[in-house]
């Protein structure tokens, strides 16, 4: 998109180099600006990550991952829950020193049930956590090659609905996630 040196877009233009050169972008988008105007582009990472082929199998792997995580934690769940009615149907055929520790055993296999889950949810954030960051890396390379073959001076995350929505509008042409998947397609197989 070409900004004019027009007088409303003069102080639009001003703005947009204060609050990027607020993000560290400075050089040649400052110098883009001086001049009157500068591209600025969009992309939705998310869309590349999940559209682009390595992205997927990636996202698949670790889906898969978690419902293998998913499938322990109800099979534990399942003897848990069998423990109960055990130990519901034995209350009157026990002593209290019995039921107590059929009751102990019970609680302990829960909070393990309980701890089992937690880290298994810790471990899952932790690995999307590196695949998002490997893949950031990776979606700003394919990003950087496509700006560059089409004289953008800068491009933005305009997140999606499920993430923080930071470009509430933008013209079709400048958006240029579906370039970057191809470029992504092409160098990250």
């Amino acid at each position: 998109m070409m900004i004019p040196n027009v007088l409303g877009f003069k102080k639009l233009s001003t703005i947009l180099i204060i609050g990027f050169c607020s993000l560290g972008l400075t050089g040649e988008l400052a110098l883009a600006a001086k001049k009157g105007s500068f591209r600025l582009g969009v992309i939705d990472p998310q869309a590349v990550i999940e559209k682009s082929k390595a992205g997927s199998r990636a996202l698949a792997g670790l889906k898969e991952h978690a419902q293998a995580r998913e499938t322990v934690m109800k099979n534990d769940q399942k003897e848990l829950e069998k423990l109960q009615e055990e130990l519901e149907a034995s209350k009157d055929k026990l002593s209290a020193a019995e039921q107590k520790v059929k009751q102990d055993r019970f609680s302990q296999k829960f909070q393990e049930w309980q701890k089992r889950g937690q880290e298994f949810q810790n471990e899952l954030g932790m690995k999307q956590k590196e695949l998002v960051q490997e893949y950031m890396k990776k979606i700003e390379e394919a990003t950087k090659i496509v700006a560059k073959r089409h004289g953008f001076d800068v491009v933005i995350d305009k997140g999606s609905q499920s993430t923080l929505k930071i470009v509430l509008y933008h013209r079709d042409g400048l958006d240029l996630t579906n370039e970057v998947i191809k470029e992504f397609n092409k160098r990250f197989k």
